[in-house]
């Protein structure tokens, strides 16, 4: 058994006395008798059962190291009971000493939740890799579940930079200097903990560039005693000219963080004596709000009286206040010896605002945040900031911290951290990470567990993709994946398989047809389709790659129909009428027909498909990326948009010559489904001079058909006289161009 004189060495012992009085000091009766009986008997039993690491992670005390924790706590924010307890207890939980359900029936629930939380957020610090991803604050956020939790890890942190500074690993004090600079220091700026912020930020400075810190904080301590001075005589002729104008004030002077004067002689590659605002004065104004604008203003005029200003520097966020709502005036100006001055003047509102409301320096600095966490971080930094701390930890227990119940945060097995929507799966995070992996994506491992691909992602996971070759994307995995990256990727690779088994089958058939010596009709291949049951042609061939319908069976239903066809029946359906093809017109026709610009012939030039304009039509010609010029039609939708966007490239277009050549018309034909019908229709035309029937299909429902009819034609006017024709055939409802 180990006895608490052996737990603790002399040094610790010693440690141990103080951090206990200043507990007792700081807590006054927040903690009662029975409290600190009750915690002294579980940390004295745990150490003697063994429930108590003598040394932690860190090679640290544990129990020296929360009661620094606790004790920092009490000198930073004025934590609750609970805060302060689950702080000194939450060690004992780790192991199979002290677990939740022992600390809600010893010291209620709120306490219980507090630990549960420690506990629940502690197994992401072994993902080292992800603290740098700014997704890692919404994480810790979610796992938190009480905003108090975050505040004990942030001052914890802040314990144990302090504790460290000697430490034997290097490789692991810089670790933890890197995580405190990223994670913590953020977190404290944002929640307006700007003393732990500085103090992290400047720790963190120290143990990962010793030589700079130390040279930028010698050199502060020996210009110390000379600034102090410095400030004194900056700003006593200031003051006397404020009181003299009567005006209620309060003068501040600070030097810059040694971390924030890092940063600006790096952003700015000056040395030390280069920075404007190593140390700033503000004058806040004891004004009412109606008179703070002039009351700013005078002092304005008083400082910038005295000294000159910088007006390159100058800044009025009073007349235009930012966008955050801050407002103030800033001015640079040339103080005595020749240096810079950074100078602040706003009112008492002003400076309360900028240090409470939502242009809070955090805000204006530019640290990344969104919108609801904005408002909610702002919320519990006004907690804290609040004067007296009754009833603000009370409030904060009933703040909700799971601000991204929308989404989930996973982690790579590298410690890369990964944001998806609510409900995403396993396969969902294979396409995120890259869609070959996606679309090969077996199933998986979650934290060492095997699992299939829809399984549900949840905060704080570790994902590995299993892949394999032969794997490739399945139409029901549009059931399984919810992110519409990974849908697409799905429905693209389906499509492009289908597309490619299509144009295979599609070869496969054309052989069975040639060896028949049949041509097919694209027409009459379509109808068969149709009566062997397939809506599209994309879905018939792929029966056939996937051997559901036999090419054989395909070529026989085709020349089964073609015999009916030949039967002559006059009576039917419009869709099992089949064109005729008349003998091709080989008549060389004239070419030159365009006259194109400022009366130009002979230039490359071609009909577009859109419209298929013909002689006689307005048109109008657009020169394309390859120097040939498209013609259209003057009502061409297609014309309207390049018009709209490429003005510069069109061109005056008109028909010369005489008419002749063969062009291509699209007539929509409706009417009641009868072949005798399109038969009439079919006669009509081919009795018409200058006139051919290219193509037609057909399609018909409930009793009418709609007909597609490509027509060769000379001109406009032939055009017009033959939609009168087709009109005046019986059982023609409607004919229109397209």
């Amino acid at each position: 058994m180990v006895t608490t004189q052996d737990y603790f060495t002399l040094n610790e012992r010693a440690q141990l006395i103080q951090l206990v009085r200043g507990l007792n000091e700081r807590l006054g009766d927040q903690l009662t008798r029975q409290d600190i009986n009750t915690v002294h008997r579980l940390i004295h039993d745990g150490i003697t059962q063994g429930g108590v690491f003598k040394r932690d992670q860190y090679g640290l005390n544990p129990v020296i190291r929360h009661l620094h924790t606790a004790l920092t706590l009490c000198d930073s924010i004025a934590p609750d009971r609970s805060m302060v307890i689950a702080t000194m207890i939450y060690n004992l939980c780790r192991g199979d000493y002290l677990d939740v359900a022992r600390v809600k029936g010893i010291f209620g629930e709120d306490i219980a939740r507090v630990v549960h939380g420690l506990l629940h957020v502690a197994p992401l610090y072994k993902k080292h890799a992800a603290v740098e991803n700014e997704n890692f604050h919404k994480l810790l956020l979610s796992f938190a579940e009480d905003i108090r939790v975050i505040l004990i890890m942030t001052v914890d942190r802040l314990a144990l930079m302090r504790a460290i500074n000697h430490h034997p690993n290097e490789q692991f004090v810089r670790e933890i200097a890197s995580e405190s600079r990223y994670l913590y220091a953020p977190l404290a700026h944002k929640l307006g903990l700007y003393a732990i912020k500085n103090e992290l930020e400047d720790t963190s400075l120290k143990y990962l560039n010793r030589k700079v810190f130390t040279q930028i904080a010698t050199r502060l301590q020996e210009t110390k005693e000379e600034r102090d001075r410095y400030v004194e005589d900056f700003i006593k002729p200031i003051d006397e000219r404020l009181r003299a104008e009567g005006l209620k004030y309060e003068l501040k002077g600070r030097t810059k963080s040694i971390n924030s004067i890092w940063q600006k002689m790096q952003k700015q590659g000056v040395d030390l004596n280069g920075i404007y605002d190593l140390f700033a004065i503000r004058i806040i104004l004891d004004t009412t709000p109606r008179d703070e604008k002039r009351a700013c203003w005078l002092a304005y005029s008083i400082v910038t009286d005295i000294y000159k200003s910088n007006t390159s520097r100058f800044k009025d966020w009073i007349t235009i206040p930012k966008s955050n709502g801050y407002e103030s005036l800033h001015i640079t100006v040339y103080g005595p010896g020749g240096k810079w001055v950074e100078v602040q003047i706003r009112s008492t509102r002003m400076d309360q605002t900028a240090e409470r409301g939502v242009a809070a320096h955090w805000r204006y600095k530019g640290i990344k945040s969104d919108g609801e966490v904005d408002k909610w971080l702002n919320e519990v930094r006004e907690m804290l900031e609040a004067s007296g701390q009754e009833g603000q930890m009370n409030l904060m227990r009933n703040m909700d911290t799971n601000l991204y119940n929308n989404e989930v945060f996973v982690f790579t097995p590298k410690g890369d951290l990964i944001r998806l929507p609510q409900g995403a799966t396993l396969l969902d995070f294979a396409y995120h990470i890259h869609t070959r992996v996606g679309s090969t994506c077996m199933g998986g491992k979650v934290d060492g567990k095997n699992q299939k691909i829809n399984y549900r992602l949840r905060n704080g996971d570790t994902v590995e993709i299993i892949t394999s070759s032969t794997q490739t994307p399945r139409l029901d995995w549009l059931n399984i994946a919810v992110t519409s990256r990974a849908r697409n990727k799905i429905k693209n690779a389906i499509n492009e398989r289908q597309a490619r088994q299509a144009s295979l089958a599609r070869e496969t058939l054309e052989r069975r047809f040639k060896n028949r010596k049949i041509e097919a009709d694209d027409a009459i291949l379509a109808r068969v389709t149709k009566k062997m049951g397939y809506k599209t042609l994309t879905e018939f061939y792929a029966a056939i790659q996937e051997g559901i319908v036999n090419p054989t069976d395909v070529v026989e239903q085709y020349e089964a129909l073609i015999a009916k066809q030949n039967e002559g029946t006059s009576r039917g359906t419009a869709e099992e009428f089949v064109l005729q093809q008349p003998a091709p017109d080989n008549r060389r026709q004239p070419d030159d027909i365009l006259t194109i610009g400022d009366d130009v012939k002979g230039v490359n030039y071609k009909l577009s498909r859109c419209c298929n304009p013909i002689f006689g039509d307005r048109i109008e010609g657009f020169i394309a990326s390859d120097g040939a010029i498209k013609i259209h039609r003057t009502d061409c939708k297609n014309l309207r948009h390049l018009k709209q966007h490429y003005p510069y490239r069109i061109i005056r277009t008109r028909w010369t010559g005489k008419a002749g050549n063969q062009f291509v018309a699209t007539l929509k034909v409706l009417g009641r489904d009868d072949i005798g019908i399109v038969s009439s229709i079919t006669s009509l035309i081919n009795k018409t001079d200058n006139c051919m029937l290219r193509s037609i299909s057909v399609q018909a429902e409930g009793g009418l058909f709609e007909g597609l009819l490509s027509v060769n034609i000379s001109d406009i006017g032939l055009l017009d006289d033959l939609i009168k024709k087709i009109q005046g055939v019986k059982g023609v409802k409607q004919v229109d161009r397209i």
